[in-house]
């Protein structure tokens, strides 16, 4: 779930649209590292009889985004619109990508709201669908948009988010008869400190344990190995790597 200052963040992107769209670029100066989804997720808002169901996927390319839509489309053929909108975070290959569709909607009343509230919550590798079932009263452009809006905000409240971080990548080399006790000692203060523990690497001579930390705790991971081991072992620094990591 989101936590209290991003459900802050939240509320207040909602009291700067007054009645439309946010500003993008004062929104995002004072963000903090991106989110993404834990598990998809999916929602349901009912405005004036008509019922918007919004899904949220967390997807890596333009393909996967394409595949789901249609799989959407097939399982709701009734449904009057499938509005879309996509956010794929910058890779070694490719630019970041920003996406939005109205789907027969007014231009402007449905993918760029749904764009901008997976925006305003930092959301990235993000595809977000509304399939709307018409209920026969018309909302008006503003009422498209609060809606549109609300489905999206609705669904970010109800899902399960990771954080997207550049950790340091750290390892302890341990004789193999002690990687039990490294085991457990440097999962318990991993757990305190939202840091990340891959599978251990056995050699003939030594195991080794690989930590994905963040870079402010490096120096308390070092006390804290220092600690457990009576000074016999240390923590070495091998590089960094994104990884996506508990709030």
């Amino acid at each position: 779930m989101p936590t209290r200052d991003d459900r802050d963040r939240l509320a207040g992107a909602r009291r700067e649209r007054q009645g439309g769209i946010a500003s993008i670029a004062p929104t995002l100066a004072c963000m903090p590292a991106p989110l993404v989804l834990a598990t998809d997720v999916e929602t349901e808002l009912v405005e004036k009889k008509s019922r918007f169901l919004t899904r949220l996927h967390r997807v890596s390319e333009v393909e996967q985004a394409d595949t789901l839509l249609r799989a959407a489309r097939a399982e709701h053929p009734g449904a009057r619109h499938h509005c879309t909108a996509l956010v794929l975070d910058e890779t070694s290959e490719r630019a970041e990508v920003h996406r939005s569709n109205d789907d027969g909607e007014p231009a402007g009343t449905a993918g760029m709201p749904m764009l901008q509230s997976l925006l305003n919550a930092r959301l990235v590798d993000a595809f977000a669908i509304v399939i709307r079932y018409f209920g026969g009263v018309k909302l008006g452009a503003g009422g498209l948009v609060r809606a549109y809006t609300a489905g999206i905000e609705q669904a970010v409240a109800a899902a399960s988010l990771l954080r997207r971080k550049e950790l340091l990548v750290a390892r302890i080399e341990v004789p193999p008869a002690e990687a039990g006790i490294a085991e457990n000692a440097v999962r318990i203060w991993a757990a305190a400190h939202a840091a990340a523990v891959e599978p251990t690497e056995y050699g003939a001579r030594s195991a080794v344990l690989t930590v994905l930390v963040d870079p402010a705790d490096l120096e308390d991971l070092r006390e804290d190995t220092a600690r457990w081991s009576a000074g016999r072992r240390t923590v070495r620094e091998v590089g960094r790597r994104t990884a996506d990591v508990p709030l």
